[in-house]
Order: structure tokens, then sequence, then C-alpha cells
């Protein structure tokens, strides 16, 4: 869904969008500017934001900002939680607007999974799920320098983007093969020295433990169906992090920059589009595998 919003109207800092302010307010933000909301947020002043976990903010009210698919929403908190764009929605191309658009979601929460995983210079990586987040897993496998990045997939379109977005190798094989598989491309076959895990599944964890090097850390977004047993990653010194993105921090520190300067481009993610009036049919083009990542427009330009 885009989330960009110009208005000429005038909104006090930290207050909902619905709430039309008068002058007598000091401090106001004019939403004349193209702003992005992130899928995480917190109000930025208690231990977990400091820290850049604001997917965990302390401050959070129960039932509220659970998710948008509409035109117009109530927001808080807007002067933490949002992230200015520079200029308006027309001055960018579709293409360009699509990977803004990741940064609300799928590219900040690919990008969390290699900072969890402490993806640095020179690593060999590899990534399990070849969906959207997995894939921009793949993007911040190679911002933070990754040298070598193993893409296991099963789907050649998937495969072919992973590629383009930096992916080295893929492993197309499955259970044990896939296993030995990456092992083979890893230095003495000992494992990678960082995992992204991008599915959820158990099994993944586990298959993410066989092919984690000791010492390595495996960096784990995919909603998880149960939780792992952590029995084969204690005697392999293997670390287990990971949750809910954090989103506006890399999004102010680093990834809208790398939008805007061309140096990566996730909305190619983005395979297929529709209008909100067709909401349903994206849902089932991504559950039938016919889409990586639908794009809601929910007005044009």
């Amino acid at each position: 869904m885009y989330v960009f919003f110009c208005s000429n109207q005038s909104y006090e800092k930290g207050t909902p969008f619905s709430n039309v302010l008068r002058n007598k307010f000091k401090e106001l933000f004019i939403l004349t500017q193209t702003i992005l909301q992130s899928l995480t947020h917190g109000y930025g002043h208690c231990v977990a934001c400091i820290n850049g976990f604001e997917g965990n903010c302390l401050n959070l009210k129960p039932g509220t900002n659970g998710g948008y698919q509409a035109e117009f929403m109530k927001y808080e908190p807007a002067n933490s939680g949002l992230v200015k764009i520079p200029g308006k929605p027309g001055d960018y191309t579709d293409d360009q607007l699509a990977s803004l658009q990741t940064l609300s979601d799928v590219m900040a929460t690919g990008y969390h999974a290699a900072l969890n995983a402490e993806v640095k210079k020179g690593d060999t990586v590899a990534v399990i799920g070849d969906g959207a987040v997995g894939l921009a897993g793949v993007i911040g496998a190679k911002l933070l320098g990754a040298e070598k990045i193993i893409l296991l997939s099963h789907h050649d379109d998937r495969a072919q983007l992973g590629k383009e977005f930096g992916a080295t190798d893929i492993v197309s094989s499955r259970d044990d093969q896939a296993v030995k598989d990456v092992l083979a491309l890893t230095k003495e076959n000992a494992g990678a020295d960082a995992f992204l895990e991008c599915v959820g599944a158990e099994s993944a964890i586990e298959q993410a433990g066989q092919i984690a090097r000791p010492g390595a850390v495996i960096g784990r977004v995919g909603v998880p169906h149960a939780e792992p047993k952590s029995n084969q990653l204690f005697w392999k010194n293997v670390g287990l992090r990971g949750g809910i993105a954090s989103v506006t921090k890399p999004d102010k520190e680093v990834l809208l920059q790398a939008v805007l300067d061309g140096k990566i481009n996730p909305g190619k993610v983005f395979t297929k589009s529709f209008d909100l009036d067709h909401i349903q049919e994206a849902y089932e083009a991504m559950s039938n595998r016919e889409a990586i990542k639908s794009l809601i427009i929910v007005n044009e330009k």
C-alpha cells in the first residue's frame, strides 16, 4: 500500500491525522511533504526505542496502529513514527515509489534479519526464504558487506531476482541435500558466517542450525509457527536472535538514502499491482504464488 499523504492542513506533531488543529498550537507538522508510515514504530523515548527496537516500544497504546489499507487513517505517534521523503509522489517514477513503499515493511524486515545475524564485511551469508522479505534480506546482507550470499530458493523467478539483488549462489535442493550443497559453498565446509531465517517454520530454524558455522548467528524474522528446539544450537555455539522488525530507525539512517541514491531497488519484489477495490485478488495472487508481493495503489499520483 502506498502510504504517502499530501495535504494543506496542519497537524500537531504526535497527533492523529484526523485531528485538524488550529494555529494556536506552537509546533505544527505541515503535511505538504511525502511521508512514509512504518510497519513498526514507537514514541521514541523509551529504552526499547532508544536502542533501536521501536517495534517493542513500551509506550504503545493497546489496539492502535494494527495495519492499514485505506485512503485515510488515524495515526500516532506522528513525530517519531513517520519518515519524511523529499518532494512529492509526482517527483518519483513508479519504480522509485515502489522501492520507497518497501521501506514501510519488507525491506526493513530483511535488513533487520541481516543486522540481527551480525552480518559484516567479507561474510558468507545464507538466506532461507525467497519471498519478499528473504529477497530483501539478500539486499540487506549486501549493504552490510557480505562477500558471498547463498539464497535457498525453489522458484526460478525469485532466484533470478535474488541474483539481481546480490545473491552469488542459488541452492535449489531440499532437506539434507540442501544442507550439503550450502556447506560445500563455505570455507572448509564449516557453514555460513551468518544465516537469515525469513520463513518462520520450525524446520527452517533447524536447517539454519545445520548450515551455520560454529559461532555464527541466525537472524530470524519469520513469524514462528512454533518455538524451535535450541539444543543443537547450544552445542555449536550458534546464536539465535531476532523478532519484530525495527523499521523507522534503519529507514532514517540507511535505507531511505540507499533508495534515493539508486543503490538498491527493492521495489522489484512487487510483481503485480492492484487497486483497493481488488484487495482480495491481491492476497490471492500472493497465496497462489502468482506474485512475489502485491502492490496496492490507494491513490494515483
